[in-house]
């Protein structure tokens, strides 16, 4: 079956200028229901994945005779997801893949409603639920999943964190009425038991072994086996953030030869106060920064990493909790600038009120950086944090805020230039206004920023559908100030046509004309 990319490459001039019409916010309806019902499978494609549809066009597509067409609309990422999930009980497995993988790992959009992701749960074959469905979760529902009142979803569920669930919700799970609950619950409360690991650890370097000795609990004569007869080079880093790993074991990987098992034992909480005096003064940086965020360092210990010659060790050691305001001004930390400053999604615990606005209010641009990250940011933080003179904080505010306002969103894509910059084009609030401006940047991507704007001169607008930059063509030969005669030429030309005809100014007798060269061609095939 061929790909969307493969559908899409193998689509000739007419075709891409049919799934252009298809973009154009000015086609009318009945344009696109004759698109819909006889263009080729790219021109149907584009419709009903890229953009939002009216509810007409998708009475259509729910009822389209082609599975392929309604999988498309399946994870469409502008349609509301009350829309796409009116395919749930679709009778093609194909549609339902697509219904339950959504827009993609990237989505971080609205989620399906509650009860379309339980119907899933209880409906749906496993191998169809694949790795981008939790996406669609709510986070009201991954929240009550333990609790839920359906048996599917507390089975589900019962992997999610069970290390973290509070004693009362693990011991309620184990001894749920419903049978795939309770066996969920019980191979997980086997992890925890020493002997049955033993018998289950693989005795090669592979995904199952680094699970067991990362996270479940290991007998004695695993630890022992590891340290004399490792099975891999990795082996012995792995028991050391292992929380079930012996005391004396973890003292004597604190002198391991190896500094990044080092470097995972300066990572626990359990150290004791001689172990941690010796990393404090490990050769290595990347151990001293481990060590660093320890939460039971004493005033010595910080007061001598807080002087370290190392600036990632002096970072470090800044944001730890146990300093004042005042105390964690006088040491001398630089904070990168460059980012990357990435988009994270809503938490399954929520954070605590006081310490992000304690956060929020802190000196330190790190801890700033965190309270940007919130979701749930109060108004008058995020008004604050919005003209915060670290850049980190005003990108991972823009990233993140729903409400994020349009004037940091325009400030963060023009000085934000690494990774996951596009993502602030989809915020809410992008502004319009005022960006014809930068139609002569020297970076591409804000030239292209200016025909977002509609009073872009017309003579500007035709002198960038020639730009150097591909995106920037593309952009301008959409904008609705471009010259007749200029947008004439583009629709027939082979690398425009798609965008050229999704511009809105094209008269609705020339959409009209152009769509009726539609003749129902099969599917491009």
């Amino acid at each position: 079956m061929p790909t969307p990319d493969d559908i899409w490459q193998d689509a000739d001039l007419p075709t891409r200028r049919l799934a252009g019409l298809a973009l154009n916010p000015a086609t009318p309806q009945d344009v696109l229901l004759h698109l819909l019902a006889e263009a080729p499978l790219a021109v149907r494609m584009v419709l009903c994945r890229d953009r939002v549809l009216p509810s007409a066009v998708v009475d259509a597509v729910i009822a389209h005779p082609d599975h392929r067409t309604r999988s498309f609309f399946a994870r469409n990422p502008h349609a509301d997801p009350a829309q796409r999930a009116r395919l749930l009980h679709d009778p093609h497995w194909f549609v339902q893949a697509h219904l339950a993988q959504g827009p993609g790992l990237d989505y971080d959009g609205p989620p399906l409603p509650d009860d379309a992701i339980v119907h899933m749960l209880n409906s749906y074959e496993q191998e169809h639920l694949g790795s981008s469905f939790f996406r669609q979760f709510s986070v009201g529902l991954r929240r009550s999943m333990h609790t839920h009142p359906d048996p599917k979803v507390r089975a589900w569920g019962v992997g999610w964190e069970w290390t973290w669930l509070p004693a009362e919700t693990r011991a309620a799970l184990l001894t749920d009425p419903d049978d795939e609950v309770r066996s969920r619950a019980q191979r997980h409360l086997r992890g925890e038991d020493p002997v049955w690991v033993e018998s289950v650890l693989p005795d090669r370097p592979c995904h199952g072994r680094t699970d067991i000795l990362m996270h479940r609990a290991l007998s004695r004569a695993v630890v022992d086996g590891v340290l004399s007869a490792p099975a891999g080079p990795q082996d012995r880093s792995m028991i050391a953030g292992n929380p079930t790993l012996p005391p004396d074991v973890v003292r004597l990987l604190a002198a391991d030869p190896d500094p990044e098992v080092r470097a995972e034992i300066a990572g626990r909480t359990d150290l004791g106060p001689a172990e941690r005096r010796t990393l404090a003064a490990d050769p290595v940086p990347d151990v001293r920064r481990a060590l660093a965020r320890h939460p039971e360092l004493g005033l010595a210990e910080r007061q001598a990493l807080a002087a370290d010659p190392d600036p990632g060790v002096r970072l470090a050691v800044s944001v730890h909790p146990a300093w004042s305001e005042e105390e964690r001004a006088g040491i001398d930390y630089a904070v990168p600038l460059d980012g990357p400053f990435l988009f994270r999604p809503e938490p399954l615990t929520p954070p605590d009120p006081e310490a992000v606005r304690r956060d929020a209010l802190s000196g330190h641009p790190m801890l700033r950086r965190n309270a940007a990250r919130v979701h749930t940011l109060p108004a008058d933080l995020v008004a604050r944090l919005a003209v915060d003179d670290d850049p980190g904080v005003r990108v991972l505010l823009a990233q993140t805020h729903p409400d994020a306002p349009a004037a940091l969103l325009l400030r963060s894509f023009l000085e934000y230039t690494g990774h996951e910059r596009d993502r602030l084009l989809t915020r809410p609030h992008f502004p319009t206004d005022g960006l014809a401006g930068y139609a002569d940047d020297e970076d591409p991507a804000v030239r292209a920023l200016a025909a977002r704007d509609p009073e872009v001169p017309p003579a500007a607008v035709e002198r960038l559908t020639r730009d150097p930059d591909p995106a920037v063509r593309a952009a301008f030969a959409r904008h609705p100030n471009l010259v007749p005669s200029r947008l004439a030429e583009l629709l027939d030309d082979e690398e425009l046509v798609h965008h050229a005809a999704a511009n809105p100014a094209l008269p609705a007798p020339a959409i009209r004309a152009l769509a009726s060269a539609c003749t129902g061609s099969a599917d491009g095939e």
